[in-house]
Formats: structure tokens, C-alpha cells, sequence
């Protein structure tokens, strides 16, 4: 065979040879292109059923911990992470608490060396303060993490500049990713998971999976937040309600029948719970209580007082002659269990259908005003007294005083809260005592009614569209 002939087969030879490696090379790689585009295929699985599970979590409303638990395992599926965790910020305290965290999520945060000493005895000790342990807002990678309010790939935990001059040190051999939990411009938390280095390096794909599914969470979360805030708001407006039908309840349902005297009260509320208070009280054959009160402040604990207030006047009222005796035991009933921010003013005025009277006494009060017929003239009733709830008893006895005036056919009196000479209009200048007096001087001839109607007529008008400030009771007491 000659020369020419075997380098032509060797050449053969080569060539085919190459050709089947280059083949074989292909295979291989269309083997792996394959391999990756399941593995894609399968990730993209994963993150719709996270995605899914996350919708139908919003839709559902769990709380905090049910809503975290499924976003932390859902995306420790999808990036195959060890473990992971969601801690909130807790803007009263400046600290992240934690939410959640996965059973085999490495530790986060630095550890004491004592804790893990415990652990070596009882792995329980390390999972105890792990779960109990709350974050400094500037502390470890979570507190760089929303210091710098971006994902970030921490590539080895224990190395991170965080960690550095630290009081805990950080020894375990983990990777994280992290991302701040943000929504309608507040900071929520931080989402991470975690491998150990032992389970491999997260990759560029796992950090923009991670990225993608981290947005995702902090709307879900948010949203989540504003459901729960909707819920909570619309179960206390509810409670609200209640407790404004309770306390309405607990007011006069219709004006009295007392023979010699015509008496009208009506109870306006700044807010669904009132801190006034007005009560006719049933005292015998020939004496009538009638009372007027306002508790320092507004909402739910004035009317709370306020509720206090009426049991412990009613207790104590029936078979006392004098007012001011009968408030001097209010006083001290509620002494003890008043707040210092708090009092209560009150007029409490006892009338004598025999003798045409009205005893008086007044305990830090606004003056009732007194209507003369026979003059046509207004005139305040100025009993000295203290406010029930700033002393004792001692200081409260001895300047409250109890007032009789003897009323004559056509004359009135009007009660009220500071609320009326207190509404404000929309240019902040207020109704005034003047003003009252000389609507109360021009409806007291039309009766009891008339005045409570044409009093409440005009602070409309006066006010208009400015919202009403405080609480407004009235109660009118005409002599026939």
C-alpha cells in the first residue's frame, strides 16, 4: 500500500474521530441544555405555586405568622434554600421581632457564646432565642439590609462587614439572600433564606428569582396588612356602636312628668361615646333630682366615667335632701379610680313640687342660668363648688354648698355643658355665654321645649359646616 494511501485513511481516521467527539460533545451539551431547561422548567412550577398559594393566602387573610410561614416555605422551594425567615420592624421599639422561622433555617442573626453553649447540651436553648430574639433596626446583615433598602446576596454571613466589632459573633458557614419588605413607602420587615455552604452557592437565576418573589411578598403582605387594619377598624366601629346604644340607653329615653314643672334634655355627641351626661332621678312624693354632668376629655374612657358617674349618683341620691352631700359621696366613690388627667364637672339640683323650688349644688360646673319672668332678665346661679375627682373629699366638702332658689310661674333654668359656648365656627370664634344668654332670654317665654330647640337652631346656624368640637347637653326645667 503505498505512503499516500495510509495518510489518506489516517486523515479518514482523524477526521471521523473528530467528528464523533464533536458529536458526542453536542449530545453531552444538548443533555445538559435539556437538564437546565427542565430544571427551568421546574423552578418556573415552583414560583407559580408559590404565586398561587400567595394569592389565595391574601384572599383567605391569615395572620401574620400563617401569611409568613407561606411566603418564607414557598420560596425556600423555589431557590431550594435550607431554610429561611420573615422578621417584622416594630415601629414602637425600633427592633425587627421575628414572624417566622423555618425549622432548618441556619441562625441569622450573632449568637451569645453562652447560648451556644446551652445548645451543645439542649439544641432547644438555640431555637428558644432564635425565636424569642429581637433585632436592633441597625444590627447584623437584616439591619444592613434595610438600611440599604435593596436584595442583596450575602455570599458568606460570618465574613460580612456587619458582623464586625460585634458583641454576638456570627460562626456558621451560610450564604443568604435578603430583601427589605416595603410597601406604600413603610418599611414591613425583611424576607431572607439561607443555605449552608455545604448545600452550594445561590446563583445569579436564584437571586432574581428570590428578587422577583420577594416583591411579590411585601404586596402581598401589605395588602395583607390592610385587610387585617380594615377588619380590626370595621369590629371596632362596631363595638363603638354598641357601646353608643348601650350609653343612649343608659340616657333619659323621654322628658319626665312632674307635677308644677316642665323639663326637656337632649344629649348631642361629639364623637359615637359621649362624656356628658344628664339624669332625672325619682327622689319621693314632692322631690325631683334632676342632673347635668361633664366628664373631662371625650371618647370611650369619658364614657366610661361617665357610666360610673350615673351608678353611683343613683345609688346614693335616693333619701338626701342636700346636692352637695349627695356629690360629696359621689366624690368619694370615684376618687380612687379616677385618673389624675381626669374630673367631673356636675350640677345636680333637687326640686321641691310642694314649695315651687330647686336646691342646688354645683361641682365645678358651668352656671345654670335662671330665667325671671316677671323681669324678662337672665341671671347665672353661681353656688360655689370643686370639680368631683381633684380632691379627696376634705378640700371638696368644705367648698361645695348647696343653693335654694324659690321659682315662680314662667321662670327657667337652663343647664348645660360647656360644649354649647364652646362650638366653634368656621373662623374659630366661639358661640359664647353671651350669645346663649340671649337665646335662652328670647325662647324661655315659649317653654322648655321651645328652648332647647331654638338653642340647638341656633349653633347650627353659628357653626355651619365646622365640625362640632365637643360634646353638647342641655336640659331646660320651666315652672308653670
Amino acid at each position: 500500500m503505498h505512503d499516500s494511501t495510509l495518510i489518506s485513511l489516517a486523515t479518514c481516521f482523524l477526521i471521523m474521530a473528530a467528528l464523533l467527539f464533536a458529536l458526542r460533545n453536542q449530545r453531552q451539551k444538548a443533555k445538559r441544555i435539556r437538564k437546565k431547561f427542565h430544571e427551568f422548567e421546574h423552578e418556573e412550577q415552583r414560583m407559580f405555586t408559590f404565586l398561587h398559594d400567595l394569592g389565595q393566602s391574601i384572599e383567605t387573610e391569615p395572620s401574620s405568622t400563617g401569611l409568613s410561614k407561606i411566603i418564607v416555605d414557598g420560596i425556600d422551594k423555589v431557590v431550594k434554600a435550607r431554610g429561611g425567615a420573615i422578621y417584622f420592624v416594630n415601629h414602637e421599639n425600633n427592633f425587627l421581632n421575628p414572624s417566622y422561622i423555618s425549622a432548618e433555617c441556619p441562625p441569622l442573626i450573632g449568637i451569645p457564646v453562652e447560648i451556644r453553649k446551652k445548645a451543645e447540651r439542649d439544641p432547644r436553648a438555640l431555637e428558644s432565642h432564635l425565636r424569642l430574639s429581637r433585632v436592633s433596626l441597625d444590627e447584623g446583615i437584616l439591619g444592613h439590609c434595610l438600611s440599604v433598602n435593596e436584595p442583596i446576596h450575602v455570599r458568606d454571613v460570618k465574613n460580612h462587614p456587619s458582623f464586625r466589632d460585634a458583641f454576638t459573633l456570627y460562626t456558621d458557614d451560610v450564604s443568604a439572600l435578603l430583601a427589605p419588605l416595603r410597601h406604600a413607602n413603610r418599611d414591613l420587615g425583611v424576607l431572607v433564606v439561607a443555605r449552608r455552604h455545604e448545600d452550594g452557592h445561590f446563583t445569579a437565576n436564584d437571586y432574581a428569582v428570590f428578587r422577583s418573589a420577594a416583591e411579590q411578598s411585601s404586596f402581598a403582605i401589605g395588602n395583607a396588612k390592610i385587610h387585617r387594619e380594615a377588619n380590626e377598624k370595621r369590629a371596632m366601629e362596631n363595638e363603638l356602636k354598641n357601646a353608643r346604644e348601650v350609653q343612649r340607653v343608659l340616657l333619659p329615653q323621654q322628658d319626665p312628668v312632674v307635677p308644677g314643672f316642665r323639663i326637656s334634655g337632649t344629649n348631642l355627641p361629639a364623637r359615637m361615646i359621649s362624656g356628658d351626661y344628664y339624669d332625672y332621678i325619682e327622689l319621693g312624693t314632692s322631690n325631683f333630682g334632676v342632673v347635668i354632668a361633664d366628664v373631662s376629655g371625650k371618647g370611650v374612657p369619658a364614657g366610661l366615667l361617665m357610666a360610673m358617674c350615673r351608678s353611683s349618683l343613683r345609688s346614693v341620691a335616693p333619701g338626701e335632701a342636700s346636692p352637695s352631700k349627695v356629690m360629696a359621696s359621689i366624690n368619694r366613690q370615684l376618687f380612687p379610680d379616677i385618673r389624675e388627667d381626669m374630673f367631673i364637672s356636675m350640677t345636680y339640683g333637687i326640686l321641691n313640687t310642694d314649695a315651687g323650688s330647686i336646691t342646688l349644688s354645683r361641682a365645678g360646673h358651668e352656671p345654670a342660668l335662671l330665667f325671671r319672668r316677671e323681669t324678662g332678665k337672665v341671671e347665672p346661679l353661681r353656688s360655689p363648688g370643686l370639680a368631683l375627682g381633684i380632691d379627696s373629699g376634705t378640700v371638696f366638702e368644705r367648698v361645695t354648698r348647696d343653693q335654694e332658689t324659690i321659682l315662680k310661674s314662667g321662670d327657667c333654668l337652663l343647664f348645660y355643658t360647656d360644649g354649647v359656648k364652646e362650638a366653634m365656627d368656621v373662623h374659630e370664634q366661639e358661640f359664647g355665654m353671651t350669645r346663649l344668654s340671649e337665646v335662652f332670654r328670647i325662647a324661655a317665654p315659649l317653654g322648655a321645649e321651645t328652648i332647647l330647640t331654638r338653642i340647638q337652631e341656633e349653633l347650627q346656624h353659628f357653626t355651619g359646616e365646622a365640625p362640632q368640637g365637643d360634646d353638647i347637653t342641655l336640659v331646660a326645667i320651666e315652672k308653670r
